[in-house]
């Protein structure tokens, strides 16, 4: 919760935003490198059962070397199934066609110099199963290139192709299973961007709804209010030439309407801002749980009555400041009744070589808040961690002090 002098990658991000970004980047990695790692993995093998089969040494420069480009040119599949944009029809061909021609290219040279059909097919096939498919195209293609790459194995081991002892089965079941694998690897990615956009779907369509409610409830107020004025006005310009007074009338009815329909807004307004306490301690809570901390949350059974005006604001910014400068591991939170009257506390752990640093425009804005309160402002370091203790009078004691002044 500390200011810190680097500068935030994620700029204005709102709460939260960088441990989900951080948590699909890692996600997205982790799927990358278990991919390529079986990739690799492959062309090793490969290599290794034509080392140690007679032959020409051509045939280990082709495996072992081609098999090395065409590792790095399926990167560049997983690069474009990275950054796909599954609105645009069909494929990309433009940014695929280079690996494509590699697959192909490395898998005949391949097949050609072992005599293996399975190995040339194979390159062509892992390639194919890293596209972007619609939806279901892609399990069709793995299922019947399984089943083609089983039926080719079979064909190199009649042809003596493939040798019947373990090393060379091994290679060629890693073959067969190696398409697969590395779908069910992009699967769960699929699986964890859907859950996202789920997610941030249903956080877009609660505010809309939100927005919705509030539209509503003004477009009633206000419509009322201005139905009844425009009545009042129309009768009183009717009744001005024959009764003065009634007209008059009239236009003290429309001023007090107009009053009324002020005070019906700010009254509405005052609806949408006012939240217990204890839920906004509660909801400070599930905020930082959701980013990933571990939170704990002690708050008052009648933290209801502590006054909302002025801590609810200071709530909101310290959570803030601990999302977009702490350390994202742990956070304490309080509020309970003391002889002051009420204390907001709210703790975290601090990033390692960073200085606790107190002054910020956040918490200045919370001390300028806190004093117009009648409260006071504590910012220390406890045991490693940043503590911000902010105490206000209740409200009945807020409530005098402001009378007295």
């Amino acid at each position: 919760m500390h200011s810190s002098p680097a500068a935030d990658p994620f700029g204005d991000a709102p709460p939260g935003a960088r441990q989900l970004a951080r948590g699909i980047t890692a996600t997205w990695w982790y799927t990358f490198s278990a991919v390529v790692f079986l990739e690799f993995f492959l062309v090793l093998v490969w290599g290794l059962q034509v080392f140690a089969t007679p032959g020409p040494p051509a045939a280990l420069l082709v495996v072992a070397g081609g098999g090395i480009v065409w590792w790095t040119s399926t990167m560049l599949l997983l690069a474009a199934y990275r950054h796909r944009v599954d609105a645009e029809p069909g494929i990309s061909w433009r940014r695929i066609l280079v690996p494509l021609v590699i697959a192909v290219g490395y898998g005949v040279s391949a097949g050609i110099v072992t005599g293996s059909w399975l190995l040339a097919l194979m390159p062509i096939v892992q390639s194919l199963a890293l596209m972007n498919w619609p939806r279901g195209i892609r399990l069709r293609i793995v299922v019947l290139a399984t089943v083609l790459l089983i039926c080719l194995a079979v064909v190199d081991g009649a042809r003596g192709m493939v040798q019947l002892g373990a090393p060379g089965w091994v290679a060629a079941i890693y073959a067969i299973m190696l398409p697969a694998m590395s779908v069910s690897s992009l699967w769960w990615w699929d699986v964890l961007v859907t859950l996202d956009r789920a997610r941030a779907s249903q956080s877009r369509l609660a505010a809309t709804q939100e927005r919705l409610r509030v539209a509503t409830d003004v477009h009633d107020l206000q419509g009322h209010h201005l139905q009844v004025i425009a009545l009042q006005l129309e009768l009183a310009e009717r009744l001005m030439a024959r009764d003065p007074d009634g007209a008059l009338e009239q236009l003290r009815a429309a001023r007090i309407s107009v009053d009324e329909a002020r005070q019906g807004t700010r009254d509405l307004a005052t609806k949408f801002r006012s939240v217990p306490l204890g839920d906004e301690v509660a909801n400070a809570r599930d905020l930082l749980g959701a980013a990933g901390l571990e939170v704990e949350a002690d708050i008052a059974p009648d933290a209801d009555e502590a006054p909302a005006a002025a801590l609810g604001p200071v709530i909101r910014e310290t959570t803030t400041n601990v999302l977009r400068h702490g350390a994202g591991r742990h956070a304490r939170l309080a509020l309970r009744r003391v002889a002051e009257g009420w204390r907001f506390e709210v703790a975290n752990d601090v990033s390692a070589g960073h200085a606790v640093e107190p002054v910020g425009s956040g918490l200045d804005g919370v001390r300028r808040r806190i004093a117009e309160a009648g409260g006071t402002l504590e910012i220390r370091e406890e045991d490693g961690d940043f503590v911000v203790s902010v105490t206000v009078p209740a409200s009945d004691d807020a409530d005098r002090e402001r009378a007295r002044s």
